[in-house]
């Protein structure tokens, strides 16, 4: 599964943004933020991947309702409206199914990082979503790339959080390793990789939850990943094949 012909890869923050507003075209702004510069930003180069938030992808296609921030019953409601099941709950925490098919606390109803009385919803369909922005930076900036929404979600077992992809776009999802041998020379019989889930928790690094930096590019992927990918269709566990439901 190799990177790069040096073996490594680049992550770079995509900065001056700005706030990103109901309408607004994403591809647009990342052009604007990618495009050729003088500056100290990251100019696109055919084979990168641009991760961006989920939050302001969300914001863009006007995915924000109001919600009182400070009555708890509120959320919890738009919650269990969000989700297509409720699995556990504890307190104010709810961990749910949402129609995307997605195991994830709250499904995915985000407060922060948005204006005080409102809430932001994920995205309808996040595939779909970094389809738009892939071509629509394709047919601005000239490039071939690959795009990945990321969103933040915690982990059964560990403590902690890390970003995921929730949708992506000319990027294989899932890189299928079985019928390949490892450094030994002994056949891999079940190893499959996350590779969009890696990408968006490299990117987060130099995002960060603190920084309003929402987008980021990752450079040096191998050519072999960059194809047409789709999270829902790769990721999403079938519930015949998961162990836990």
């Amino acid at each position: 599964m190799p990177l790069d012909e040096t073996g490594a890869i680049s992550v770079l923050p995509v900065t001056g943004i700005g706030e990103v507003l109901p309408g607004d075209r994403l591809d647009e702004v990342l052009a604007q933020a990618l495009g050729p510069t003088d500056g100290d930003r990251p100019t696109l180069h055919d084979g990168d991947v641009v991760v961006v938030t989920q939050k302001i992808v969300s914001k863009a296609e006007g995915r924000l309702v109001e919600v009182d921030h400070r009555d708890p019953e509120a959320k919890v409601r738009l919650v269990e409206a969000e989700a297509v099941r409720v699995l556990r709950r504890r307190g104010e925490l709810l961990i749910t199914e949402t129609s995307h098919g997605f195991v994830c606390a709250n499904a995915g109803v985000d407060l922060s990082n948005v204006a005080e009385g409102t809430a932001a919803l994920l995205p309808l369909d996040p595939d779909r979503s970094a389809r738009r922005i892939r071509a629509g930076l394709q047919r601005r900036l000239g490039v071939e790339v690959g795009v990945i929404v990321s969103d933040t979600f915690g982990r059964s077992w560990r403590q902690g959080v890390a970003d995921v992809a929730i949708g992506c776009a000319g990027l294989a999802a899932v890189v299928d390793l079985r019928g390949t041998t490892d450094a030994a020379g002994r056949e891999l019989v079940a190893t499959e990789v996350c590779v969009a889930d890696e990408l968006a928790s490299a990117a987060e690094l130099v995002m960060g939850k603190d920084r309003a930096i929402p987008a980021a590019v990752i450079r040096g992927v191998s050519p072999a990943w960059l194809r047409q990918g789709s999270v829902a269709g790769e990721v999403v566990r079938r519930a015949d094949e998961d162990l836990f439901r």
